[in-house]
């Protein structure tokens, strides 16, 4: 009996891995059985910070990516371009610009595409916060910079609507085709993006 309660704790951790973006069952599998055997002080460490972080995390109220600081570090960053934001899907995608060194205003999460199936539009999303920092802010370009998939392109089409809608006058651009179709931003090598920021549209 007791076998059978371990062996379901295991099956229930390669199904949570699994089910993370990137990982399939057999990298989840390896990944659990790591933790478990050699690498358990990391596994230990790895409750701890995740337990930790799950107490404090929140959104950036300014540009609604996650962070555990009363504003992120982009945002706190008085140095950067304030008269432009890029308008990516995930943290990650931001992560993925940041490294391309190619651009530096500021930034805006929408922690998710448009997927009407799901019900999930502009309002969904969070666009009010953005459209909240527009106009109280000095911007006047905004850049989309979702993902070259069909999700991502609906919501680039979306979302310009809903800005030039918003503010006829704001410059509104989109990443330019250096992005390969298909692809996800946090997975495009950072000399792509910046291209991709360079010819922007």
């Amino acid at each position: 009996m007791t076998t059978n309660i371990t062996d379901e704790k295991i099956s229930r951790l390669e199904e949570l891995f699994a089910g993370l973006p990137g990982l399939g069952p057999r990298s989840a599998s390896r990944i659990v059985a790591e933790l478990l055997t050699t690498r358990r002080q990391d596994a230990q460490r790895l409750c701890q910070d995740l337990s930790e972080t799950l107490a404090s995390v929140h959104h950036c109220p300014r540009c609604h990516t996650l962070t555990t600081l009363p504003m992120c570090s982009v945002c706190a960053d008085e140095a950067r371009d304030k008269s432009v934001v890029c308008v990516v899907e995930t943290p990650a995608d931001l992560q993925a610009i940041e490294a391309s060194v190619a651009y530096k205003g500021g930034y805006f999460v929408l922690m998710g595409r448009v997927n009407p199936l799901q019900a999930v539009g502009p309002e969904e999303l969070g666009v009010d916060t953005l459209l909240g920092r527009i106009d109280k802010e000095p911007i006047d370009e905004v850049v989309i910079a979702t993902s070259y998939t069909p999700e991502g392109e609906t919501t680039a089409h979306l979302l310009a609507g809903v800005l030039k809608k918003h503010k006829p006058q704001l410059k509104v651009t989109r990443l330019a085709r250096g992005l390969p179709s298909g692809v996800e931003i946090e997975y495009t090598d950072a000399a792509t993006i910046a291209s991709a920021v360079a010819g922007r549209r």
